[in-house]
């Protein structure tokens, strides 16, 4: 546990911050999982009008150091090969 009142500040400060991280990294995995089961039931107008909110997500997500800029990158991109595989 910690003794000075800095670092009990820093350990509030801590788990807040995962909170929020978690949260933001549980409603990107949904969306995408949303996007990708759109996808497998050929409902690709629907998809479409969701992929902004998964970019959304996603981007949020990097900003936020929650996933890297690359990682959101790939993520991004490989929603979109599938989108237009679907055509």
């Amino acid at each position: 546990m910690p003794v000075s009142k800095s670092a009990k500040k820093a350990l509030k400060q801590n788990i807040k911050r995962k909170a929020i991280n978690l949260k933001r990294k549980r409603k990107m995995r949904e969306l995408i999982k949303k996007f990708r089961k759109l996808i497998l039931e050929n409902k690709k107008e629907e998809a479409k009008k969701l992929l902004p909110s998964v970019y959304k997500a996603i981007d949020k997500a990097a900003k936020r150091g929650v996933i890297k800029k690359n990682t959101a990158s790939r993520k991004k991109s490989r929603l979109t090969r599938l989108i237009n595989k679907l055509s």
